[in-house]
């Protein structure tokens, strides 16, 4: 039984892709500079400064490290995806949101939302896919990974949660190809449409 759902938040909730791409200015730009900035958090471990990285990131591919600020000062541009207020209202267990984003930023974008569990990578010292961001969420809610749906917006997120224990449902939203997430995720879907039909 699935006692409670946790989210990533800016895949699996809200489409930061499109505002990513509009600041670098081309999409195929805007995702290599995305698909850095998971690269680097995936193997960053400890928690550095939310911008730093996504500063990092866009050198990496070009980019002026300024558009991490531009990034950061558009963030209530951000919107969910179409379902997702619907989907939340329909999901009837305690949900949060684990995030790799600083805390003022994750508060912000997970509030938007409804939402008021909420665990950034600065608070619990690590950016996902280490442990502790997952671990700590667990703690807060009292639960046991095996009873606690994670719901992954990256590659590198399905492992995470899946290596300790959580069911996963992969919200592979932009088509990512990566054989090895699916496999182990239970689910992959481009949409949550269907995720509350999962609880029941």
């Amino acid at each position: 039984m699935i006692a409670a759902v946790l989210f990533d938040l800016l895949s699996g909730l809200l489409d930061s892709w499109s505002l990513w791409d509009e600041i670098a200015g081309e999409i195929e730009v805007g995702r290599r500079w995305r698909r850095r900035y998971l690269e680097i958090t995936s193997s960053a471990g400890d928690y550095r400064p939310y911008p730093d990285v996504v500063a990092e990131a866009a050198v990496a591919e070009g980019l002026q490290p300024q558009v991490a600020t531009e990034l950061s000062g558009r963030w209530s541009d951000l919107e969910p995806w179409p379902e997702v207020l619907s989907v939340l209202l329909r999901i009837k267990v305690p949900i949060g949101v684990v995030t790799n984003c600083s805390d003022d930023l994750g508060r912000s974008a997970a509030h938007s939302l409804g939402i008021g569990r909420i665990v950034t990578a600065e608070r619990a010292g690590a950016f996902k896919p280490d442990p502790r961001p997952y671990q700590l969420a667990l703690k807060e809610l009292g639960l046991a990974p095996e009873e606690t749906l994670f719901v992954a917006g990256s590659p590198f997120d399905v492992s995470g949660a899946a290596d300790l224990g959580m069911p996963v449902f992969w919200h592979n939203r932009p088509g990512l190809d990566d054989s090895a997430a699916e496999s182990i995720a239970g689910w992959t879907r481009s949409d949550l449409i269907n995720l509350p039909s999962l609880l029941s």
